[in-house]
C-alpha cells in the first residue's frame, strides 16, 4: 500500500508536539501527529507554572491540544512510532507506513529513579523532581532530598528556597567537605546512611527508612533523576549528532544536523518545562514551515522553468544543444 503523504510528521503528541502541530496546520500544511500517549507528567495531578493554565491536570491540556489542532486539519493518530527511514518514511506500530518532508520529533524523556523500593509509586505525587513544579505545593512541609549522583546536593539547596526544614539523605553519595558548609550555612541537615524506603501511611509519604533502622520523618522527597532520551536509536539512525548524553544537537530553532529532522521539548532539553516545550514546539514549526516554503519556490522556478522555452534555463539547455550540433557537424 502506497504510503499517505504529508508535509511533516510529529513522533510525538505532548505539549511541544501539539504546538508545533497548531502552527503548522494554521500555515495550511498536512500534518499528522502520531503519539503513543505515554506523557512524561501523567503521574502529576496538577501542571504547574503556564501561564492560564496554571493547576490545569496534564491530561486536560493535552485534550484541549488535541481538539485545537484537529480544527486545523491536523490528524492526531494513536499510535507509536517503531522507525524512521530516510525519505522520509515513518512506520508505526499499527501498520501504516506515513510519509513526510519533514519530522519533527518531540517523543520527551524516560526518568531513570534510584534503586530504592517504592519510589515509583509514590513518582510525581509526593517522589517529586522539580520544585519549580511541586515546591509551592509543600511549601513549609519537611523535605527531603536524595542524593544520588553530581549535583543533587545544588538541588537541595534550590530546595531550601521553599522550606526551612530540609534533609539531605547522602545515601550513595559523597558529600565533599565544601558541599558540607554549604547545606549547614542554609541550615539543611545532613543524613548519612543508604536509604531503603519510603514510610507511607494512608496513601502519604510520611518517613525515610535507613538501613541502620532510623526513620525520619519527611511529607515530601525531591530527587534528580537521570533523563534518557526515547526512542532509543531513532534520531541517530536519521544521521543527527548526538551529545555525551545521547541528546541531539540543535540550533536555537530545533532543528538537528540531518535534513529535515527537528527536535523539540524534552527530547532536546530534559530541563523544560511545560509552557518551555511548548515554545520551542511553536519555534520548531516555524522555521520548518519557511524550510519548506523555501523548497516549495525552488521546485515552483524549475517547474516554471521546464515549461517556459524562453527561461534563462531553457536557453541555456538550447545553446549547449546547438553546440553540440555545430561540433558534430549538423
Amino acid at each position: 500500500m502506497e504510503a499517505q503523504v504529508y508535509d511533516v510528521v510529529v513522533v510525538g503528541g505532548g505539549a511541544a508536539g501539539l504546538s508545533a502541530a497548531l502552527v503548522l496546520g494554521r500555515a495550511r500544511r498536512r500534518v499528522a501527529v502520531v503519539d503513543a500517549g505515554q506523557p512524561r507528567n501523567a503521574p502529576a495531578e496538577h501542571m504547574q507554572g503556564f501561564l492560564s493554565r496554571d493547576g490545569m491536570p496534564p491530561a486536560e491540556l493535552l485534550a484541549a491540544g488535541r481538539a485545537e489542532v484537529r480544527g486545523y486539519g491536523v490528524e492526531v493518530l494513536a499510535d507509536r512510532v517503531t522507525g524512521i527511514e530516510p525519505g522520509f518514511y515513518v512506520r508505526l506500530a499499527g501498520g501504516p507506513v506515513l510519509r513526510a518532508r519533514r519530522v519533527l520529533v518531540t517523543t520527551g524523556v524516560s526518568d531513570e529513579l534510584p534503586d530504592v523500593p517504592g519510589l515509583r509509586q509514590r513518582w510525581g505525587r509526593d517522589l517529586l523532581h522539580c520544585p519549580y513544579c511541586h515546591g509551592w505545593e509543600v511549601r513549609d512541609q519537611p523535605l527531603g532530598v536524595l542524593g544520588t549522583h553530581e549535583g543533587t546536593v545544588q538541588h537541595a539547596l534550590l530546595v531550601r528556597q521553599w522550606s526551612a526544614d530540609v534533609v539531605f539523605f547522602a545515601h550513595t553519595l559523597t558529600v565533599t567537605p565544601a558541599e558540607h558548609r554549604q547545606l549547614r550555612s542554609r541550615g539543611i541537615k545532613l543524613v548519612t546512611g543508604e536509604v531503603t524506603g519510603l514510610v507511607v501511611e494512608d496513601d502519604r509519604l510520611t518517613g525515610v527508612s535507613l538501613a541502620d533502622g532510623r526513620t525520619v520523618p519527611r511529607s515530601a522527597v525531591f530527587v534528580r533523576p537521570v533523563n534518557v532520551p526515547r526512542p532509543d536509536g531513532l534520531l541517530a539512525h536519521l544521521g543527527c549528532e548526538l551529545d555525551e548524553a545521547g541528546f541531539p544537537m540543535t540550533d536555537r530553532s530545533g532543528q538537528t544536523s540531518a535534513f529535515g529532522v527537528w527536535v523539540a521539548g524534552n527530547a532536546a532539553d530534559p530541563r523544560a518545562q511545560v509552557i518551555t516545550s511548548a515554545g520551542a514546539g511553536s519555534a520548531a514549526a516555524i522555521a520548518i514551515n519557511a524550510d519548506l516554503v523555501t523548497e516549495d519556490v525552488e521546485r515552483a522556478v524549475e517547474d516554471s522553468d521546464a515549461g517556459d522555452p524562453f527561461s534563462p534555463a531553457m536557453e541555456a539547455r538550447g545553446a549547449e544543444a546547438s553546440a553540440g550540433d555545430r561540433r558534430h557537424g549538423l
